[in-house]
């Protein structure tokens, strides 16, 4: 598999750029807090149940872009066929799988007060349940031992025929009749949510999304970094092996 062997490749995992997005990181996250639990008033309808959706809809969205980024990585590894694009793809996965599984277990918060049970086999949860285990299944393809030209080869396959789950998740309130609330900010804007509610909502979002890049920056330099260490680990039991031949 061809390295990535930058003129200044990374020797750490932060930097200038990484900490300056990390402190506007916690200032979208701070004025999330302030905004969604105090700022903003109860729905005339869900009452105060809607602050659920402020974690709820930023996860799920900082969750499909990372699943993107691993789709779009594999696609450019398969073609390229460089570390670059297996270590990010694998990077975003990991990060999804975090984001999603928050949203699962918020949305389960949101089914019990709501519905009175934390789970339903309606269709946008069951079609979630399949887009996380897809996910699960790619990371562990990656864990199963094999050269790195192959596990990146299946895992990138893996990571394409995924993300078509994606939408599948996305329109399955409108495809099929659920129980799920209908779709609001992410297509058409409800009605119902307007001034700090909906900025409250827009906070949130973009709260999700500047953390997943803060944290894809850190764990593909974690990958990269990872990489570099076996590489010379194995380099220095190659080199000892030889030494002992001759000294033999």
């Amino acid at each position: 598999m061809t390295t990535v062997r930058d003129a200044r490749p990374p020797t750490g995992t932060g930097s200038t750029g990484t900490r300056a997005l990390g402190a506007v990181a916690l200032v979208l996250l701070v004025l999330t807090i302030v905004y969604g639990l105090i700022i903003s008033p109860p729905d005339r309808l869900l009452g105060e149940t809607i602050r659920i959706i402020y974690m709820h809809v930023p996860t799920v969205l900082a969750a499909y872009a990372a699943f993107i980024v691993t789709a779009v990585s594999s696609a450019m590894y398969l073609w390229k066929r460089t570390e670059f694009w297996d270590l990010l793809g694998a990077s975003a996965a990991e990060i999804g799988v975090l984001f999603f599984g928050v949203t699962i277990i918020v949305g389960a918060f949101w089914g019990k007060i709501t519905w009175g049970v934390f789970w339903r086999w309606e269709p946008r949860l069951t079609t979630s349940a399949v887009l996380l285990l897809m996910y699960i299944g790619y990371l562990a393809v990656r864990a199963v031992p094999a050269d790195t030209r192959t596990r990146a080869t299946r895992s990138a396959i893996i990571g394409l025929v995924a993300v078509v789950n994606i939408p599948i998740v996305h329109f399955a309130v409108d495809w099929w009749r659920g129980l799920h609330q209908g779709r609001t900010v992410l297509s058409t804007i409800d009605p119902e949510m307007a001034g700090t509610q909906l900025f409250a909502m827009y906070l949130s979002m973009a709260a999700g999304i500047v953390v997943f890049v803060w944290l894809l920056l850190h764990r593909f330099r974690v990958a990269f970094l990872t990489e570099r260490v076996e590489e010379t680990g194995l380099d220095e039991a190659i080199a000892q092996r030889r030494a002992e031949g001759v000294s033999s």
